[in-house]
């Protein structure tokens, strides 16, 4: 297919060609294909999604609704609107576009769904919203493309479960709908393929690669002094950054954390002598603070601005020539993502810079490097769809109209991740949906639907509509607290369980700024510029990235690429080599276990590098074993690369305590009576609709949900422990709180590969670990002087031959 001509002009009058993988996506579109595009950051990979769009509306002109757009993130959205229209207005085309998400005025938003623009730009949650519409078959029934951008970001999560349900019902919809994706660090073409595709069928998908992008401009910046021995902050090199962002005109410091993102702007702002313009921009900020600063940004107003994920993702800014990763970057795909944000032009080099907060992430950090150079990326695997995702999905459905349940059992099994759904595990989501399920079946308020004589399911009440529409979504956050001054003006949101340790007078580090608390009134905690330095900064739950499995594996290879080490800084070199002289090396396939007294206790320090949060389970289920042995654990520390236990009596065979039983016994018991299961359930009743969040007016507090979430996961733990929600939420435990997965291949190393080496005092490699007990916040102020003096303290013990 030849481009439009009034496109093909546009392109020339811009000195432009289109490139190859551009015209691919037109020539699959013609095809009646759906595709996959991935191409480096730069490539015009946005260009190339819509161009088939324009093309055709411009051979084709209609009304109604055209094309999709879906982001996962908001910002994303409105910032390829302003990039679209642009184009749009310079071919002089009659194309309308326009956005729809949480923040678009609802006066907007009835609007669109009477009148609809030709192009929508929209997230999963929005689409999932308009679908629970009696007038849904209406506006979709144009509908001739969905583009899917960024996939990578959110479809082997519980949005893309979200996503793929609603892609199966607007197939359902528009059957003659051609379905696009874009990426740009997509590790396995073919599994996004088949979630891309109706039935999972990859050879309806056309693969599209876009050229090879040129060679990043990448290194590892190292201290002026030494490599520290802990911390994660890589506040060591502030001093450095400073030079940098003089010599760049905009310099995007990357975060993993919104605790780190405050903190390191707080420390860049301390030392900024040369008085550079610097912003910070992380998702608890309000929506004006981040529209304020992407404003300045884009304005070229600012010359430094310290991120977290929240700018992972797309928005284009052509004047970033340089990004700072701070810590370990936890994976090649991320780093990937985030070089990209540097100059945006796949034909000349992104420059990059990663700052490694200690030893062991300056071997990550070392990883990554390894693995852009050569181009590999990573990714997690994809997993069954969740059930409260199906049964919110399902509850939307019905808010559209009634429905055949053989009609929408097909429907959803059409969606890859709900491809083996068999049908008594759909009626159990119908049981839950229309009466709660046998504990619950008594109470109104759990009676949503009714089947009919002629064996169509209804809402029971219209209510149910509104209630469902005011209540759904995916992201289940942490209960959070609106930071507001007491005119209003709002600053963002901290968790309720940070808020709750404060009192009137305390001061904390916000948004950039040093505020002391006035006052926790409702839901709002206020605020005013403190007088005086701040003394905190608020951490959030559930912010730790997991650190991939492909990182991980290359750092154990680099472990005992004892030729390797030559490359390494002259601390980081000689620390390995005595390890290798006091103790041992795990080879790739071993699990190494470390034994040695220290300060009057008994430590036992293992080297699986499974992340954090396998690490984190295994020693919960390690030192409750530990209990019933008699041997009395006194605690533990994990880390993204170690895990090491502390006791009063001397661990002599370590392999029992790591026997792959520990999964069917001491993991069922901890599980089951610690805070995890409910957390997990938690929120998958809210994800379902059992729980509701909201009132129309008024919103619920954070304890007051989990009070009534608590209240009836006790109903159901008692009386129905088979109930649909129950199973959801030990999914959930399983697969994604506990890295389950990651911890049971640990196990089956540790049964065949263990490797126990008795020492007599602590070793080199377990140095960074045994620092960390008790601190595994970022370090700050004279706290950060006692770390430095502890490490050199364990160091001297652990290097001395």
């Amino acid at each position: 297919m030849t481009l439009s001509p009034i496109i093909s002009d546009w392109f020339a009058a811009r000195n432009w060609h289109p490139r190859r993988h551009q015209l691919e996506m037109i020539d699959a579109a013609d095809e009646g294909r759906h595709a996959l595009l991935v191409a480096a950051t730069g490539a015009g990979k946005t260009l190339a999604g819509f161009l088939p769009t324009l093309s055709d509306l411009i051979a084709n002109p209609c009304d109604g609704l055209h094309t999709l757009y879906i982001s996962p993130l908001k910002a994303l959205a409105v910032d390829v609107r302003r990039n679209l229209l642009l184009p749009i207005e310079e071919m002089g085309l009659p194309i309308r576009v326009e956005t729809r998400t949480g923040d678009t005025p609802s006066e907007r938003k009835q609007r669109q769904r009477v009148k609809p623009p030709h192009i929508l730009l929209t997230t999963p949650e929005s689409l999932s919203l308009l679908l629970s519409h009696e007038d849904s078959i209406f506006l979709f029934s144009t509908l001739k493309r969905v583009i899917i951008d960024e996939v990578h970001a959110f479809a082997n999560g519980k949005r893309g479960d979200l996503l793929s349900l609603s892609l199966a019902r607007l197939q359902a919809l528009a059957p003659a709908l051609q379905r696009v994706a874009l990426s740009a660090t997509v590790s396995d073409p073919d599994a996004y393929r088949a979630w891309l595709a109706p039935y999972g069928d990859i050879n309806q998908v056309r693969l599209v690669q876009g050229e090879a992008a040129a060679e990043p401009d990448l290194k590892i910046l190292l201290p002026e002094g030494r490599v520290p021995w802990a911390g994660h902050s890589g506040q060591h090199a502030i001093p450095q950054l400073i030079e940098e962002i003089g010599r760049n005109k905009i310099t995007l410091i990357f975060c993993n954390t919104r605790f780190l993102a405050e903190f390191i702007f707080q420390k860049l702002w301390d030392a900024n002598e040369p008085k550079y313009a610097i912003g910070i921009h992380h998702g608890s900020l309000s929506i004006e603070a981040r529209r304020k600063i992407e404003n300045a940004m884009a304005e070229g107003k600012l010359r430094a601005l310290v991120c977290t994920a929240s700018l992972d993702l797309g928005v284009d800014w052509g004047d970033v020539d340089c990004v700072i990763q701070m810590g370990a970057p936890k994976g090649s795909s991320r780093l990937l993502q985030r070089i990209g944000r540097s100059n945006h032009r796949m034909d000349e080099p992104s420059k990059a810079i990663l700052v490694p907060g200690n030893r062991f992430e300056y071997l990550e950090a070392q990883a990554a490097y390894d693995a852009v150079r050569e181009g590999v990326r990573d990714g997690e695997a994809f997993q069954p769809g969740s059930y409260d995702v199906l049964a919110q999905h399902m509850m939307g459905l019905a808010c559209a109209g009634p429905f055949y349940e053989a009609d929408l059992l097909s429907e959803i099994q059409s969606a890859f991740p709900y491809s083996a759904l068999d049908e008594m595990t759909f009626k159990r989501v119908i049981a839950f949906i229309a009466t709660g399920g046998y504990s619950l079946k008594a109470y109104d308020k759990f009676k949503k639907l009714v089947k009919r004589p002629d064996g169509q399911w209804h809402l029971s009440h219209p209510k149910f509509a509104a209630q469902h529409r005011f209540n759904a979504g995916i992201i289940v956050d942490s209960p959070m607290l609106d930071v507001r001054f007491r005119n209003g003006r709002k600053l963002g949101k901290v968790e309720e369980s940070f808020a709750a340790t404060l009192t009137p007078d305390n001061t904390f580090t916000f948004a950039g700024m040093a505020l002391e608390v006035e006052t926790i009134k409702d839901l709002d905690l206020i605020v005013r510029a403190a007088t005086k330095a701040a003394n905190t900064i608020p951490s959030y739950m559930g912010a730790r990235l997991p650190l991939t499995t492909h990182l991980a594996q290359r750092v154990r290879s680099m472990l005992t690429d004892q030729a390797g080490w030559a490359r390494f800084p002259d601390e980081v070199r000689e620390w390995l080599e005595m390890q290798a002289y006091r103790s041992k090396m795990p080879t790739p396939g071993q699990l190494l276990v470390e034994t040695f007294p220290h300060d009057k206790r008994h430590y036992m320090v293992t080297y699986p590098f499974e992340g954090w949060n396998a690490h984190q389970s295994l020693g919960m289920l390690v030192t409750r074993r530990m209990e019933s042995r008699g041997l009395m654990p006194m605690g533990f520390v994990a880390s993204d690369y170690a895990l090491g236990v502390w006791s009063l009596k001397p661990i002599t065979d370590p392999e029992p305590l790591f026997s792959a039983d520990i999964l069917n016994d001491e993991f069922v018991e901890w599980v089951e009576s610690s805070y995890l299961l409910k957390r997990a359930f938690r929120e998958v009743a809210v994800i379902s609709g059992l729980v509701e969040r909201q009132h129309p007016g008024k919103r619920k507090t954070g304890r007051q949900v989990t009070f009534s979430t608590d209240l009836i996961y006790d109903v159901l733990r008692k009386y129905e422990p088979d109930h649909l929600l129950l199973e959801a939420a030990w999914a959930d435990a399983r697969a994604r709180l506990t890295d389950l997965g990651r911890l049971s291949d640990l196990l089956d190393r540790a049964t065949d590969t263990m490797l126990h080496v008795d020492l007599e005092r602590v070793s080199p490699l377990a140095v960074p670990l045994l620092v960390m007990i008790g601190r595994e916040s970022v370090a700050q102020g004279s706290v950060d002087d006692e770390l430095l003096l502890e490490a050199e303290s364990l160091a001297g013990l652990a290097m001395t031959p």
